[in-house]
């Protein structure tokens, strides 16, 4: 208790903080409902994270709760892990400026997850033990495949915390109104309390509260929306495209992707299956008893996004009808408090008032925890687990579990960092980047590592480097690094996101390399296919998958 009591003190005194900034700030009284909200919000969590802590006392409950999550709790976990800041205010925000072209994310999305359900969670949790890079590397024998794999896997959880950082960042800095750097530091010290002290089972059930949260308070958004037209959806549309800008255009491609097909299919390619390489998603198959249970969590997710994304294209729309040219919202120059990403925050307190906006406020910072400390979770495990434990003398199920919760601490800091740099970037956008990055590298290895037998070292480490090298700097010479971070004015390459470009060189590389491999080594890992297969398929032998290692070197 004593460290939930430290917590809560600090908390009580960083919102005081926060009401004196505001204070001399604006004249506008502090929102007491929405801060009264969601410090309720923080001190339900951490008591879960105090509870959580008793039971985190090494790395298999650190990392996967000790397997021991149903699988009706774990879609729901899933789904608060995935739907994150990105979607509830980034798509939204899409939509309100550029038009129908923003949803296009959600798409992408929803294809998805029946195809992971299919192709990747039966295999996957028969074969793993923490971490997608564990399926990866379960016959293969080269020690600098898991470095490759692990180093892709950094990157993805980077980009995708950039994202919620900004989120979270601009969230605060609205609700308390005070500095935005304050604002993510604020993040990163709750993240910090989550992860390191309740590990992965203070993280499931953050996001399972999340889950129920965000659906809930999207779906009573989307119906307030829907009575004030008396449930006729036709009527919404006609309201948002009376309001916007672009008119009748608004529901027509060309906005945000300008008709491009290139566009088009490198989002949609980025979507569909960045998510299937995405460390922090791939995680939680572990935290489930079985194969089965895995399918089952699936499915669950599955339905409460579908859930999710209907009402946010209601709310996408019906932002435009209610937020578009209120003056309340707009600062003196006339532009959009809080940029695009706080649209959602603006509608829900036009159409419900501080009660609504509170509980909202509440909501996104949830979605916004939840996904970051499931990412910090994915990066320790990388580093402790994938590397750490992998390659140092002096591994063993202790120092792992210490050394984990040392680069929580790390991740931390650089997410501080990076959410500073990026602050005012879209960020459906800059997650969709770490989208790319598990789209053009995590998943091709991973798909041809369960399915392919003629896979090699070499193929894995060279193909796989290559690309993401080749993906890393189209995305720095793409329009928002090259333009939106550094200043420039023109972007190198026009694609929003490499994808189309990079996947398929990641699959011929990969597979290049591995058929001209002709050495030994390459030949001993065809021949273990078999045996992986037959425990893929069968699960037998997968009740040990926490007892997997990596394959010692000859």
């Amino acid at each position: 208790m004593r460290f939930l009591s430290i917590v809560s003190i600090c908390l009580i005194t960083f919102a005081g903080f926060a009401s004196g900034q505001e204070s001399e700030r604006t004249e506008n009284t502090v929102n007491v409902t929405a801060i009264t909200t969601f410090l309720l919000f923080i001190l339900a969590t951490l008591a879960i994270t105090w509870f959580a802590a008793q039971r985190t006392k090494d790395q298999e409950t650190f990392f996967a709760a000790g397997g021991d999550i149903p699988a009706w709790q774990n879609g729901l976990a899933i789904a608060g892990d995935f739907v994150s800041a990105a979607t509830i205010l980034g798509i939204t925000g899409l939509m309100f400026f550029t038009g129908m072209d923003g949803y296009l994310l959600s798409v992408g999305v929803m294809v998805s997850w029946p195809l992971m359900m299919m192709i990747i969670a039966e295999r996957f949790r028969n074969l793993g033990k923490f971490t997608f890079v564990d399926v990866i590397t379960y016959r293969l024998r080269h020690s600098r495949v898991r470095v490759v794999v692990a180093v892709s896997s950094i990157f993805v959880v980077i980009f995708y915390l950039i994202g919620q950082m900004v989120g979270a960042g601009k969230l605060i800095e609205l609700l308390f109104g005070f500095d935005y750097v304050y604002a993510i530091a604020l993040v990163v010290f709750l993240m910090m309390c989550y992860v390191v002290f309740g590990g992965m089972i203070a993280t499931t059930w953050v996001q399972m509260i999340k889950a129920i949260l965000l659906v809930s308070g999207a779906a009573y958004i989307a119906i307030l929306l829907l009575s004030e037209y008396n449930f006729d959806f036709s009527v919404l549309l006609e309201k948002s495209v009376e309001k916007h800008p672009r008119g009748d255009t608004f529901l027509e491609p060309g906005g945000w992707l300008r008709g491009d097909f290139m566009q088009v299919l490198t989002v949609g390619l980025t979507m569909c299956f960045g998510i299937m390489g995405l460390p922090h998603i791939l995680m939680r198959f572990f935290t489930v008893k079985n194969a089965a249970a895995a399918r089952t969590s699936l499915s669950v997710a599955t339905f409460i996004m579908a859930i999710s994304y209907v009402a946010i294209l209601v709310i996408g729309l019906g932002a435009v009808a209610v937020v578009w040219g209120d003056p309340q919202f707009l600062d003196k120059n006339g532009n959009l408090l809080g940029g695009s990403n706080l649209v959602v925050l603006h509608l829900a307190k036009s159409v419900g008032g501080d009660i609504l906006l509170g509980y909202m406020s509440a909501v996104a910072f949830a979605t916004i925890l939840a996904v970051v400390a499931g990412l910090t979770i994915a990066g320790s495990a990388t580093i402790a687990h994938d590397l750490y434990g992998a390659f140092s003398e002096n591994a063993n199920p202790k120092n792992v579990f210490i050394v984990s919760r040392i680069t929580a601490f790390a991740i931390g800091l650089i997410a501080l960092g990076l959410g500073i740099a990026f602050e005012n970037q879209n960020i459906a956008v800059v997650t969709s980047l770490a989208l790319a990055i598990a789209a053009s590298v995590n998943f091709p290895l991973l798909l041809l590592s369960m399915y392919w037998k003629d896979l090699t070292s070499r193929g894995c480490v060279l193909g796989g480097g290559i690309t993401l090298l080749i993906c890393c700097v189209m995305i720095i010479f793409s329009d928002g690094v090259w333009v939106q971070i550094f200043g420039n004015d023109q972007a190198v390459i026009s694609l929003i996101y490499p994808t189309v470009v990079t996947m398929p060189i990641c699959f011929l590389l990969t597979v290049f390399f591995s058929i001209s491999d002709k050495t030994h080594e390459a030949t001993l890992e065809r021949e273990r296919f078999a045996e992986q297969y037959f425990r893929s398929e069968t699960g037998l032998g997968a009740s040990a998958a926490s007892q997997h290692s990596l394959i010692e070197e000859e």
